[in-house]
C-alpha cells in the first residue's frame, strides 16, 4: 500500500483562517494523514483538544499511528455529517474551529488499488469507506438514464449522452470491472475533436466517485451542523475542488449571513433576526508557486465564516 501521503492545498492560508485558540477544540472534518492536524497541534497548548475524523480506515491507521500517543487528539472513524452526533457523544457542546478539506486526497488517487485513478489500471471501486456500493456496481447495474444524469449533472459532462449509451452497450457484452476498462470505453464514446482537452474519462470519474461517496448530497446538511457546532466567534474553514462543491459551500455559508427578511418598506425590523456569521475573506486559490509545486492544487477554493457574537 502506498503510504498515506498527502499535499495539503492552500495549507498555511487555511490554518491561518481557523484562527486557532490554543486552549480550545479544534475538528478537522477530513484528516487524512494528518498534514493539517499536525499543523493544528502546532498551535495548541497542553489544554487544547484536536478532533480528527475520516471515513478511510487507511486514514484512522496512520492517524492512530501519528497522533495516538497525544492526549489531546482524538480520532473518530466517521464522516464529517457526524460532527454533531460525535461531539455530543464526547460531551463536547461547541468548538472553537473546524477544517473541512473536500474531495478525494492525494493517497487516494495515487493509491492504484482504491480505483479512483483513470491512469492506473485497478478493480473500480471508488469507495472513500470502502463499504458501499462501488463504482462497477453503479456502472453495471444503474438505467441508462440514471447513469446519464449523474455524468451530466455531477460531472457536467457534455457528452454523458453518448458516454451513458457506451456503457450500457458494453456491459451487455461483458461487465466493467476496471478502471482502465471504463476509461477507455469513455475516450472511445468521445468525439475526437474534444479528445484535446485532458483527459477524456475525468469528468466520468468524478462524477461517479461523487455518487459513490454521497459527496454533494450530504454536504448541504453536513456544513449546517459543522457551524452550529462552533461556539459563538468560533470560524469554519472549506476547502473545495470543483465548481459543484464550491457553490453548495458558497450559497450555505451565505445562508448564515442573512439578517432581517421584513419588506423594505417597514420603518423598523419586526422578524427580530439577524444574521449568524460573517464571511472572513473573499474565496482564496492558489498562488503562482504552489499552481507551480502542485498541480492538483489548480482548482481549489477556500471559504471561511466566522459565527458572530451577540
Amino acid at each position: 500500500m502506498t503510504a498515506f501521503n498527502h499535499v495539503p492545498v492552500l495549507f498555511h492560508e487555511t490554518i491561518d483562517a481557523l484562527n486557532i485558540n490554543p486552549d480550545g477544540v479544534t475538528v478537522d472534518c477530513t484528516a487524512g494523514g494528518g498534514g493539517h492536524s499536525a499543523a493544528v497541534l502546532e498551535r495548541l497548548s497542553e489544554k487544547g483538544r484536536l478532533i480528527c475524523f475520516d471515513r478511510d480506515p487507511d486514514a484512522i491507521a496512520v492517524l492512530q499511528a501519528r497522533f495516538g500517543a497525544d492526549k489531546r487528539v482524538t480520532v473518530v472513524h466517521e464522516n464529517y455529517g457526524s460532527i454533531a452526533a460525535v461531539l455530543s457523544s464526547l460531551a463536547i457542546p461547541a468548538v472553537d474551529s473546524i477544517l473541512a478539506d473536500l474531495g478525494v486526497s492525494s493517497y487516494q488517487l495515487d493509491e492504484a488499488s482504491r480505483g479512483f485513478s483513470f491512469h492506473q489500471d485497478a478493480p473500480l471501486d471508488m469507495r472513500m469507506s470502502k463499504t458501499g456500493v462501488s463504482a462497477a456496481e453503479l456502472v453495471n447495474t444503474l438505467p441508462e438514464d440514471a447513469l446519464r444524469k449523474i455524468l451530466y449533472e455531477y460531472g457536467e459532462e457534455k457528452f454523458a449522452p453518448r458516454i451513458a449509451a457506451a456503457i450500457v452497450r458494453e456491459r451487455q457484452n461483458a461487465p466493467i470491472l476496471t478502471t482502465l476498462q471504463l476509461a477507455e470505453l469513455v475516450s472511445a464514446a468521445y468525439p475526437a475533436a474534444a479528445r484535446r482537452g485532458g483527459h477524456p474519462a475525468r469528468k466520468t470519474f468524478q462524477a461517479l466517485r461523487i455518487e459513490v461517496n454521497g459527496e454533494l448530497a450530504e454536504l448541504p446538511t453536513a456544513i449546517r451542523y459543522m457551524f452550529h457546532s462552533l461556539k459563538p466567534g468560533g470560524r469554519l474553514a472549506i476547502i473545495s475542488f470543483h465548481s459543484l462543491e464550491d457553490r453548495i459551500v458558497k450559497n450555505t455559508f451565505a445562508s448564515f449571513t442573512v439578517g432581517c427578511t421584513c419588506p423594505p418598506d417597514f420603518p423598523v425590523c419586526v422578524c427580530g433576526k439577524k444574521p449568524q456569521g460573517r464571511l472572513c475573506f473573499k474565496p482564496k486559490t492558489a498562488g503562482e508557486q504552489e499552481l507551480a509545486e502542485n498541480q492538483r492544487s489548480r482548482s481549489a477554493k477556500l471559504r471561511a465564516i466566522e459565527k458572530i457574537k451577540y
